[in-house]
């Protein structure tokens, strides 16, 4: 069995936490979860000089700042490149420590998951697939026309006397893509609403 085996065997769903509508896995329990199986893996954190001349973790573009991490287990190597972000998962042009070494955290949890740990959480899955028999097929959308969508969906979202039902709309928003549905949540909790019935048609 290889270790890419091995650590897709690993459950960690007990370990497994929500922020928003994602799922993640705790970078220090993957790494615990990771030295059990491979105590020798080591990693890099890769670092890029500024125009300044300094050395820092993470590199500048027009597109956002971004880290790297590269693992290495039982002589493979794999990298992961991370975007800064804050908690609405939206890129920042001038990031401070912690939004830093927290971007870094996550590349690290992910770059693990890229040798099997934890991987199918970052597909969206509930279970690692021990036994392909007892595999079940992924559930599949139709996309939807935006008026179709407003007209099936908004009574659920809001009730008769207007009040938005957040628990609703995270079920229907997970069925547009990822940006779509978040910007559009972001309104509605916001309180734009007209802004966001904009935004459903314009999809």
């Amino acid at each position: 069995m290889s270790l890419f085996e091995k650590l897709n065997k690993v459950d960690v769903n007990n370990h497994k936490k929500k922020k928003g509508q994602f799922d993640y896995l705790s970078w220090a329990l993957a790494v615990q979860e990771l030295l059990k199986v491979c105590p020798d893996a080591e990693w890099e954190v890769h670092e890029y000089q500024s125009e300044n001349g300094l050395t820092a973790p993470y590199m500048t573009t027009s597109s956002g700042c971004f880290v790297k991490v590269s693992l290495t287990c039982e002589g493979v190597t794999r990298s992961q490149v991370h975007p800064v972000t804050d908690h609405r998962h939206q890129t920042i042009k001038d990031p401070n420590a912690q939004q830093i070494n927290t971007s870094i955290q996550r590349c690290l949890a992910k770059v693990i998951a890229l040798h099997g740990l934890g991987l199918y959480i970052f597909a969206g899955e509930d279970l690692p697939n021990f036994d392909n028999s007892t595999s079940q097929p992924q559930k599949s959308y139709k996309p939807y026309k935006a008026s179709d969508y407003m007209k099936n969906n908004m009574r659920q979202i809001f009730s008769a006397k207007g009040v938005y039902k957040k628990d609703k709309a995270e079920a229907i928003f997970r069925e547009l893509t990822k940006e779509d549905g978040q910007r559009i949540k972001d309104l509605m909790e916001g309180g734009k609403i007209e802004q966001a019935v904009e935004e459903f048609y314009k999809l």
